[in-house]
C-alpha cells in the first residue's frame, strides 16, 4: 500500500523558539520547511510549493500582512491558504489579516491539539476546492470539445452544399493554424494572439466562413459558369447571412469568444487590405485578424483545388499569386508569415487531397 504522501506547510517567524514549538507540533504529520522574515519566505514559495503557510504577524523589516499582499501577486502563492500567527488578540489586526485574504488566526502561545485541528480543518477545504477547480475544468474542457465538433461539423454541412469538399475545410483550417502560430511570435501580434488558446479559436472557427452558403440558391451555388453580376450581389450575400447566423449564436452561448471569431470570419474574409473588398469595405487593420488570416488561406486554397469549372494550378503559380497581393489583398503581416509556411503545403496537401 502506498504510503500517503505529507501535505507541506511552510513557517513563517523570527523568533526560532516559535519555529521550533511548531516543527515539534507538526513534524511528524507534515513535511515542515522555515523561513525567519517574509523576504525568504517569498523566495521559498515557488520551490516548495506549500499546502499552507503559518505567517507571523510582527516581524522586522516586511511584516506577515505585506508578506501576504506580495504572496498573492505571484502565481504560484494565490491558491495557498495562509493562517496568522499572533502574540496578542488583537480584534483590528485579525479584520486586516482577514480581509487580505488570511483563512485563520493562530494566537501565541500555541495550543498543540487547536493548533493541529485548525491546520487540518484549512487542508482539508483546500483539497476539497482543488478537487472542484479539477472537476469544472474537465467539464469546461469536454464542452469546449463538443463546441467544436459542432461549429465543424456546421461548416461541413455548407461546404457539401457546394461545388467545393468537406477536404476544403480541413485544409483551411490547417493554413488558418499555421499562420496563426508564427504571426504570434511576432512582437506586433502580442495582445491580439498570446496565447496558443487564441489561435485554436481561429482554428476552430475557421470551417465555419462560408456558412452563409447554406442560404444561396443552387442555381446560385452550383453555378459550373461565370456567374452574372446579379448573380454574383446574390453570392457576396453568404457574408452577411453567415455573420447574421453566428452572430445570433453568440447570445445563446454567452458571447463564446470562439463563436464571436466565427462571426468575424464569416462576415469579413472576402474584404481586402486596401478596401477594394465585400461587404463592407474594410481597410487595413479594420479587418478582423482572423478574417485576414482566413483570406490567405481561402484564395490559396481555392487556387490549388481542382474544380468542375477550372484545374487545379501548381503550387508555385499560387505563391506567386498570393505574394503579388500583398498589400493590395493581403495583410502584408500575414503575407510574411506564409513566406514562411509555403514550403510546407504541397507535403500537407498530399494527405488531405479531394
Amino acid at each position: 500500500m502506498m504510503e500517503r504522501v505529507k501535505s507541506k506547510i511552510l513557517v513563517v517567524d523570527d523568533t526560532k523558539t516559535n519555529v521550533e514549538v511548531l516543527e515539534g507540533i507538526l513534524s511528524e504529520e507534515y513535511t515542515v520547511h522555515v523561513a525567519l522574515d517574509g523576504e525568504h519566505a517569498l523566495k521559498l514559495v515557488p520551490h516548495v510549493k506549500p499546502d499552507l503557510i503559518l505567517l507571523d504577524v510582527m516581524m522586522p523589516g516586511m511584516d506577515g500582512y505585506e508578506t501576504l499582499r506580495k504572496l498573492q501577486t505571484m502565481p504560484e502563492g494565490k491558491n495557498i491558504p495562509v493562517i496568522f500567527l499572533t502574540a496578542k488578540a488583537d480584534s483590528e489586526g485579525e479584520k486586516e489579516g482577514l480581509s487580505l485574504g488570511a483563512v485563520d488566526y493562530i494566537t501565541k502561545p500555541y495550543t498543540p491539539s487547536l493548533v493541529k485541528l485548525r491546520i487540518r480543518n484549512q487542508l482539508e477545504n483546500k483539497r476539497y476546492r482543488d478537487h472542484l477547480e479539477d472537476l469544472v475544468n474537465e467539464r469546461t474542457h469536454s464542452l469546449r470539445q463538443t463546441l467544436k465538433v459542432m461549429l465543424t461539423s456546421l461548416g461541413a454541412l455548407a461546404e457539401y452544399r457546394d461545388n467545393e469538399t468537406g477536404g476544403h475545410i480541413r485544409r483551411t483550417q490547417i493554413l488558418v493554424r499555421m499562420l496563426a502560430e508564427v504571426l504570434q511570435k511576432n512582437p506586433k501580434y502580442a495582445k491580439v494572439i498570446p496565447t496558443d488558446e487564441i489561435v485554436e479559436q481561429f482554428a476552430t472557427a475557421a470551417p465555419l466562413h462560408d456558412i452563409g452558403k447554406v442560404g444561396i440558391q443552387d442555381n446560385i451555388l452550383r453555378k459550373p459558369g461565370k456567374l452574372t453580376p446579379e448573380e454574383m450581389e446574390q453570392m457576396k450575400g453568404h457574408t452577411i447571412l453567415g455573420y447574421q447566423v453566428l452572430e445570433s449564436a453568440t447570445a445563446e452561448l454567452h458571447n463564446d469568444p470562439m463563436v464571436i471569431v466565427a462571426a468575424q470570419i464569416a462576415k469579413s474574409h472576402h474584404e481586402k487590405w486596401n478596401g477594394t473588398g465585400y461587404p463592407e469595405g474594410l481597410k487595413g487593420e479594420q479587418i478582423p485578424i482572423g478574417a485576414r488570416l482566413m483570406a490567405v488561406a481561402d484564395v490559396y486554397d481555392a487556387l490549388v483545388s481542382k474544380r468542375v469549372y477550372k484545374e487545379a494550378m501548381p503550387h508555385e503559380k499560387a505563391v506567386d499569386i498570393i505574394l503579388s497581393g500583398c498589400g493590395t489583398h493581403f495583410d502584408p503581416d500575414v503575407i510574411d508569415a506564409f513566406k514562411q509556411i509555403e514550403s510546407q503545403l504541397p507535403g500537407i496537401y498530399k494527405d488531405f487531397q479531394d
